[in-house]
């Protein structure tokens, strides 16, 4: 370990090099703070709240196999198309390959300091670091490289590495990334294998995870200059897969990497078991479907409930090749809506958006199209103990909104709002009546069959966008109902490409959208409703939330050094989301629908999350 004043030494000698000036009294405060360090262990795991549930000498993950056999080729199909290898960037961030780094198609590429279990909310393992420090503060953190972490290249990563790694998002990443590791304020090299990032403060307490989970890049293989720039070029990562074959909007091929580095730590044991994966691209969802019923895709993930309990009438199913399974979600159901830009004017006023929710027929649309199997969504974090649905909110609850006395309405504020409840008819009396009754408020009434507004007299129109057939059908049961009060309501559909081009650039009225719920949310909250992110190019914040309120209880969330506090915390926020009707909300089902092959095997035991398709191994391995 290095002394504290060995260390300020070394700060004074490298903020000279760098031409960087620091106070006196600074440098005294840092002395004084490093002169406890030596008393921060240094530990395998860090967990947002309490304590990671695996012991140093865990073996594997929950949901894994480390028993898995290897080899095979696993065959996996999503719609859309993908023009980028690069997902960190604006320029085709969104329309990136898939499977270089995320959960649902495993971190093949990319991979970060630690690695997340998602057997838990938020707890992480060590993995190109070997151990990490973080004091109770959070006011820095350190990670030290395992000595055996390599590119595929071959060539060893670095402190270097890890440091390019951060600045170049910052400087030239999309949100979230770059406004997370914008908080870092120094980086320091304690060792050769050790790199210490210092923030601002403490406030933020799930930054350090976020900062922990951050790609890293090669340095020495990475074009700097153009790196915010769109790119086909495969990129070099510590992975356990390298690029085999990029056809551009039709397929990528990774090839597993027999030298990868981390096939022998227990953090990766029952992953990635087959020699090549495959991810085709369909341009529409019939299409997909159409390639799994043929084996052409081994895996499928579905959401259409007439798909799930119909589309399985082929012969292959029936005699047991194809296997459909119901697995079972520990995390808070999704919110999936239809989002409303509140940067149109049409959409300004509250009262309108509220009124509008009010006018989706849950009842009607769940028995006539979706065979009764979906459950109706209310807020952000449904059937978990994050959600307000159905609690009052409480003491901590009301001392965090007290300063915002309008932002909840009444009755969400005292857990007795649901939404909208139709007799399943499609013309409910009741219901058309009540949200007529919001469009007065607003200043709109009925007129020659049309509802228009009463001040300037023009009809109340807009235009739902989709992508495909199934947001196509709901939009179209939708506006049903709509047009039983007058609103003028087109329903354009759009290629995939030009569906995300017009949201990226946020050219649309209202347009599906799915917020993902997890048991620690937290910073990404930020890139998803922050004033900040309402403008900022390629953000999360769909609808152009701008609410005071809403970015004090992300900090309020981030900030929670308790369990207590931060369920208080989500709760408020469910509760200002909800009373702020940005979204028409629609369903979910607690279950996934994944059905597969028998080609494939998935482990017996699944994560809080779900499915975890690097998990499974090819049944033709198995047998041999």
């Amino acid at each position: 370990m290095i002394k504290a004043t060995d260390l300020c030494m070394q700060r004074l000698c490298r903020s000279a090099a760098v031409g960087l000036v620091f106070s006196l009294a600074f440098l005294c405060f840092q002395v004084g703070a490093d002169a406890s360090d030596e008393t921060v262990p240094s530990v395998h795991a860090i967990s947002m709240h309490g304590e990671p549930a695996l012991p140093p000498d865990f073996v594997s993950l929950p949901y894994a196999n480390p028993d898995a056999p290897q080899g095979g080729t696993l065959t996996l199909g999503v719609q859309g198309t993908f023009d980028s290898l690069n997902s960190f960037i604006v320029q085709g961030g969104w329309t990136s390959a898939r499977g270089m780094k995320e959960r649902q198609f495993g971190s093949n590429i990319f991979e970060s300091l630690l690695m997340r279990s998602y057997a838990e909310p938020f707890t992480l393992y060590a993995h190109l670091a070997e151990s990490v420090r973080m004091p109770d503060s959070r006011e820095w953190m350190e990670f030290t490289l395992n000595p055996n972490a390599k590119f595929s290249d071959g060539s060893p990563v670095t402190v270097e590495d890890v440091a390019f790694s951060f600045d170049i998002i910052r400087d030239k990443g999309r949100p979230p990334y770059r406004n997370w590791y914008a908080n870092i304020v120094a980086k320091e090299f304690p060792a050769e294998r050790t790199i210490r990032l210092v923030f601002e403060n403490g406030d933020n307490r799930e930054l350090p995870l976020l900062i922990a989970l951050a790609p890293i890049l090669s340095k020495a293989n990475t074009d700097a200059e153009n790196f915010d720039k769109s790119t086909l070029k495969a990129p070099i990562g510590t992975g356990p897969y390298v690029f085999s074959e990029i056809d551009p909007g039709k397929r990528v091929v990774y090839k597993k990497n027999p030298d990868y580095w981390a096939k022998d730590l227990p953090v990766k044991a029952g992953f990635d078991n087959f020699d090549e994966i495959r991810i085709e691209y369909f341009r529409d969802e019939t299409t997909l479907q159409e390639a799994f019923k043929k084996g052409l895709i081994d895996v499928l993930q579905f959401r259409d409930p007439v798909r799930w309990k119909t589309g399985f009438d082929f012969p292959a199913a029936k005699d047991g090749r194809v296997i459909q399974e119901e697995i079972t979600l520990g995390t808070p159901a999704n919110m999936q809506g239809i989002a409303f830009n509140t940067r149109r004017a049409v959409f300004s006023d509250v009262r309108v958006r509220r009124a509008l929710a009010m006018l989706f027929d849950f009842e009607w649309v769940n028995r006539n199209i979706y065979y009764g199997l979906y459950k109706r969504t209310g807020g952000y974090w449904d059937n978990s103990i994050l959600s307000s649905l159905g609690r009052p909110a409480d003491e901590r609850e009301r001392a965090l909104l007290a300063d915002y006395p309008d932002a909840v309405i009444p009755e969400v504020m005292e857990g007795t709002w649901r939404p909208a409840e139709a007799d399943g008819s499609g013309r409910d009396r009741k219901v058309l009546r009540a949200a007529l009754g919001e469009f007065k408020k607003a200043g709109f009434d009925l007129k020659d069959g049309k509802l228009v507004d009463t001040g300037g007299g023009e009809a109340l129109a807009f235009e739902i966008l989709t992508k495909n057939e199934d947001e196509e059908k709901l939009a179209l049961a939708y506006t049903r109902t709509l047009t039983l009060l007058g609103i003028d309501v087109t329903v354009r559909t759009v290629d995939p490409s030009q569906f995300e081009d017009r949201r990226i650039k946020r050219d649309f009225d209202m347009v599906f959208n799915t917020w993902y719920a997890s048991l620690s949310p937290g910073g990404e909250q930020y890139g998803r409703w922050s004033q900040a992110a309402a403008e900022a190019e390629g953000s999360f914040n769909i609808v152009g939330a701008r609410e005071p309120v809403i970015d004090a209880l992300i900090d309020a969330m981030v900030g929670a050094r308790s369990k207590e506090d931060f369920v208080a915390a989500v709760r408020a926020f469910d509760r200002v989301l909800i009373s702020g009707a940005y979204a028409v909300p629609l369903y979910h089902v607690p279950d996934i629908w994944m059905a597969h092959w028998d080609t494939v095997v998935p482990p017996q035991e699944h994560s809080l999350y779900g499915d975890e398709v690097d998990t499974w191994w090819s049944a033709e391995a198995d047998r041999n």
